[in-house]
Order: structure tokens, then sequence, then C-alpha cells
């Protein structure tokens, strides 16, 4: 694998993955979603500040950067451990974006983005579950965590079969744990019957630097 290549891809998907879809959304509407409900710049705290058409451009914004992160890593190296990386690296921008002071999102659309433009067909596994728990329990945040799991247990199937590749497996591996980790506060929320069910709107934190209000 060629360094200068690599190093490039890094770079990208990086710099892709903090473009901050969700803050500018909401700047253009005149609200600083950082200071609403969990702080995050994701597409549901945005659906849940400003609105479903604002959400729907987040998320849609959000897959793109997966999507772009794994495309370029394609187009310049041809190899899936270099895909692997460019969407991991994409996730760590969305979450601590370098043009947002570090405060992003919980990488939930844009890993979805990286793992559509590498296997569309464990993408679909993923999303009709994480749509469904969604749909039964109102809760995003745990369709986004099973969605995540099922993403990672389809993997491991398929790798076994050998009908994807290795760097793949590993992608869902370390993503999959990560969005669980990102979502902890989320999971203490439902656990104590207090999460907020999708269509409730956020408030305004009292403390916005800490990001510690429920959404």
């Amino acid at each position: 694998m060629r360094g200068l290549e690599f190093v490039a891809v890094v770079i990208f998907s990086y710099l892709v993955g903090s473009i901050p879809c969700g803050l500018v959304v909401g700047k253009i509407r005149g609200v600083d979603v950082r200071e609403y409900g969990s702080g995050k710049t994701g597409a549901t705290n945005i659906l849940r500040t400003v609105g479903v058409g604002a959400g729907a451009i987040v998320l849609i914004c959000d897959l793109a950067k997966g999507v772009a992160a794994v495309l370029f890593a394609r187009f310049l190296l041809h190899a899936p451990i270099a895909e692997m990386v460019a969407a991991l690296v994409a996730i760590v921008g969305h979450n601590w974006p370098i043009y947002a002071r570090f405060r992003g999102g919980r990488g939930v659309s844009t890993s979805l983005g990286g793992l559509l433009a590498m296997s569309p067909l464990v993408t679909l596994g993923s999303a009709v579950v994480g749509v469904v728990a969604i749909g039964i329990s109102r809760y995003v945040s745990l369709g986004s965590v099973l969605g995540a799991t099922t993403a990672l247990l389809l993997m491991m199937v398929l790798t076994i079969l050998g009908r994807e590749p290795w760097p793949y497996l590993v992608y869902t591996l370390v993503g999959a744990p990560l969005i669980i980790l990102q979502h902890r506060d989320n999971i203490a929320r439902i656990w104590a019957g207090t999460e907020r069910k999708l269509g409730q709107r956020a408030e305004r934190q009292t403390n916005p630097s800490s990001g510690e209000n429920k959404g």
C-alpha cells in the first residue's frame, strides 16, 4: 500500500467526516443545536430541535460523508483495508470534528454511510432492524444500537462464508462497540425510563457546555 496515498485517505476522511452538517443546518435556522437536547449535532437532535425536513437533510449529509470516505479510498488505493480505515476515520471526524471544537454526533449515520459503500446487503439488514426497533419502541437510540449490533453479526456470517473481505469485519468489530459506547447515556435513560421518544421536542440545556440534558 502506497504510503502517501494512504495518508491522503486518512486526512480526507477525517476532514470530510468533520463537516458539521447538523451544526450548519441549525445555524441557518438560527439555532445552535449543541445547546439543546443531547447537545449532539446528529440527525436525531436536529429532528427534535429544528424539524423533520432539517433532520432529513442532515441524515443524508452525514450518510454521504461515510460514502465519500470509502469511495475516495477505493478510487485511490483499491484495497478493502484502506476502505475500512477511511470509514472509521470518517466516524472519528463526525464524532470529534475539528471544525466544531470537537463536539459532534454519535456516528450512526456516518458509519452507516461507510457500511453502505462497502456492503449494501449488510447495510440493508442493519437498517431494517434499526427502523423496526425504532418503530416499535419509539427510541432512536435503541434502534441505532440494535442496528449496529445486527451489522456486526451479519458481517461475521458473510465473512465466514467468504462473501465479504476481513477488513469489513474489522470495521464492524470497531464501529459497533463505538456506537454503543456513544449511546451509553441513552441506554442508561432507557433503563431508567427517562429517554426521549421519537417525536418529542428537545429542550434547551440549562448548562449547554455540559451536554447533560436528555435527548
